[in-house]
Formats: C-alpha cells, sequence, structure tokens
C-alpha cells in the first residue's frame, strides 16, 4: 500500500503537472471501487480547472474551481499522467484528459482504492475528521504523543499505526522510524518515557522526510505520477531484512507480527 511519502511523492508530483489546467473530459470504465464512484463525477468535473493539489493523510485532494476531487489509492492504486489518450489496459478505471492533450489515469487492480467529490470545506468529511494530525506539522510533537499514550496498553507501532493518532504513518516508516529512534516496536506506549517520545517524533520526522526527499519506497504497485519507480526502498534499515546484520551493531534483524502486521527490528539496539 502507498504511505505517506509515496502519496505526498505523487501529490508534488501532481501539482507540478496538472495544477491550472482545465479538465476537459472524463471517462469512468469502472465505478466499483471501494466505494463506488458518483455517477455524476464525469459531468460534474467535465470543464473545471484545477486549482492545487494538497494531501491529508494518505489521501489526495484535487481542488478545482468548483468541487474537490478526494482520491485514496488503496493497496494498489496508482495515478500518473500520459501524453495524448493511450488506449486503456486492464484495471484503468478512471480517465480526466486535460486541455493540454495529455491525460491523468487512475489504475487500481484490487478496486480498493476511492474517487470521491467534495463540496466545501472537505475538512469535515467523514473519511478525513478523525484523521490526527499530519507527522511533519507543529502540532505533531513528543508532548502530544505523550498525552495520547496515557490510559493506553497499546504497542507504540500499533499506536502509530493509528490514523487517529497520527496522520498517514504505515507499516513501513513506521518500523524504520522506532528502529532509528532504538524503541522496541512491541513496547507499550506506557512504558516509554516521556524524552524518549521527543527522540520518537524527531525520527518519524527524519525518516519521512528521508523517504520524501527520495521519491518514495520501492514497492511493487508504487510508481510516480510520471510512471518511474521511487527508490528509498534501497535504504530501509530493518524493513524486510529479516535475517540480515543490523546496520549498527551486526545482530540479526528479527521479525514478529504485531497489530496483524509484520514487524522488523534489532533486539539488541531496540529497547
Amino acid at each position: 500500500m502507498p504511505e505517506l511519502p509515496e502519496v505526498e511523492t505523487i501529490r508534488r508530483g501532481l501539482e507540478a503537472s496538472v495544477v491550472e489546467h482545465r479538465i476537459v473530459r472524463v471517462l469512468v470504465r469502472e465505478p466499483r471501487l471501494r466505494q463506488p464512484i458518483p455517477a455524476d463525477l464525469a459531468e460534474r468535473l467535465a470543464g473545471r480547472r484545477i486549482l492545487s493539489v494538497a494531501r491529508r493523510g494518505k489521501y489526495l485532494l484535487v481542488h478545482t474551481d468548483g468541487e474537490t476531487l478526494l482520491i485514496h489509492l488503496g493497496m494498489s492504486g496508482r495515478l500518473w499522467t500520459l501524453q495524448g489518450h493511450p488506449p486503456a489496459g486492464p484495471h484503468d478505471h478512471v480517465d480526466l484528459q486535460m486541455e493540454d492533450g495529455r491525460t491523468l489515469r487512475f489504475h487500481d487492480p484490487r478496486r480498493f482504492g476511492l474517487m470521491l467529490l467534495c463540496e466545501g470545506d472537505c475538512a469535515g468529511h467523514p473519511l478525513l475528521a478523525g484523521i490526527g494530525p499530519e507527522p511533519l506539522s507543529v502540532a505533531f510533537s513528543g508532548a502530544y504523543l505523550w498525552e495520547r499514550s496515557r490510559g493506553h496498553h497499546v504497542a507504540i507501532k500499533s499506536f502509530l499505526m493509528d490514523s487517529h493518532v497520527v496522520a498517514g504513518i504505515g507499516n513501513i516508516y513506521a518500523s524504520e522510524a522506532l528502529y532509528l529512534a532504538r524503541i522496541h516496536p512491541a513496547r507499550q506506549v506506557m512504558r516509554i518515557a516521556r524524552p524518549r517520545y521527543d527522540t520518537l517524533v524527531t525520527s518519524i520526522r527524519a525518516t519521512l522526510d528521508k523517504a520524501i526527499g527520495s521519491g518514495g519506497t520501492t514497492l511493487r504497485d508504487f510508481s510516480h505520477v510520471d510512471g518511474t519507480s521511487g527508490y528509498f526502498g534501497q535504504r530501509l534499515d530493518v524493513y524486510g531484512r529479516a535475517g540480515e546484520p543490523c546496520r549498527r551493531c551486526g545482530s540479526v534483524i528479527v521479525t514478529r507480527r504485531i497489530g496483524q502486521r509484520s514487524s522488523f527490528y534489532c533486539p539488541r539496539c531496540q529497547r
């Protein structure tokens, strides 16, 4: 699943390529996604000019001079621009044809993605209203995490992946940030000292900044707006490296299930 850095990479690509361009035609080939695409989406978007592209957690918000197109890539969604209007392949569900002759295409083999319309301020949309602060914002701090953790006994890895706590930190980057902060992913949030939360927030930001700067993680289903792959996966410290040596101490990286997700960590470095 594309995580925050991948979605932010796509957002930046869209911001540079489609803003100030007008949508002249919308083709919906398959409306049956996680939620059905609105039957009148093509009619409501055609003729609209794209004003900006924002991100909230893992959601993309394509603001037009009318309504906002709300997109989630689900497990396997891709969104990229193409020259002209090439024939659609399998799972190419939606095309937004632009006034300059290019096509913005949405591809989703598993159909877990979303493409909905939002009127007015989308902050109150049911899909967005309960999302926690952005991890790169000033609202996200060690003090905030400490307060939110009080009274909870969940593993810190699961806590970080709760979108109500913080927006968009998925499995890969939670594992990497916890390694950088030297915190065991199964440690209960109530057993983490207050100063370590400051360290954790710094580690989360450093991990995400590094991934965004590299263009995201190389995953089978992820590609940039221009179709090229991300490459942060080449620099992962623990995720997917079970059985390999820790880059810090040489101990063997191990994996275990935490909250139904595979977690990777160094048993010596992370406590």
